[in-house]
């Protein structure tokens, strides 16, 4: 097995998510549907690119059963509302001090990117392949193709953390290795990769 140089993270449950304590159950019951096995197709446009915020508003609405006004407020808040998850900042950082090469492989919407992007974390990474600007969404073999191709990637010493199974086992398809990622408790998820990439023989 080669040594692994480039390490791939997921955003969504893994760099950054809304602290559960913070909202009440009525809210996070709007954006439940982001925990199923497979998103609605509406969102999954909206990651996509293909369809923009004002459409996915609409679409918010109707699956909710609201107005679009409650909607509009709830997405503007989702995207504000996303934090850094600690443990994941840490070993990001504790990452690039030991020399790995760090990339971004999300599906991901244009607003939601915008303001991600300016989070301390994002200085990090060397390079990213988003879905709303490539319009193909993991785990589809095409944007895993992307960022190898596009920062010259071997799969073979490339490790890709996601915490949604399908995506990991896409990316094992293609020759990279997985990590599958534990949103429930990334902390415990953070340490195991720590032992794996900092304190092992990798």
């Amino acid at each position: 097995m080669k040594m692994l140089k480039n390490i791939v993270f997921d955003l969504g449950g893994v760099v950054f998510a809304r602290d559960p304590r913070k909202f009440e159950p009525e809210f996070i019951e709007f954006f439940s549907y982001i925990l199923l096995p497979e998103m609605p197709k509406f969102w999954e446009d909206y990651d996509r690119g293909v369809v923009g915020y004002d459409e996915v508003i609409t679409s918010l609405a109707e699956y909710n059963k609201c107005d679009r006004a409650l909607a509009e407020k709830n997405l503007r808040r989702s995207i504000l509302t996303q934090e850094e998850i600690p443990a994941t900042k840490a070993l990001i950082a504790d990452l690039k001090a030991a020399g790995y090469r760090l990339y971004v492989l999300s599906n991901m919407s244009k607003e939601f990117i915008e303001f991600l992007r300016e989070k301390e974390v994002y200085a990090h990474f060397d390079g990213e392949v988003v879905s709303c600007a490539e319009h193909v969404v993991k785990p589809e073999r095409e944007i895993y193709d992307r960022l190898t191709e596009r920062y010259a990637l071997d799969p073979a010493e490339t490790l890709f953390i996601d915490d949604r199974k399908k995506n990991i086992v896409a990316a094992r398809a293609l020759g990279w290795q997985g990590y599958d990622f534990d949103h429930r408790n990334p902390e415990a998820s953070c340490a195991e990769l720590r032992a794996m990439l900092l304190n092992g023989d990798n």
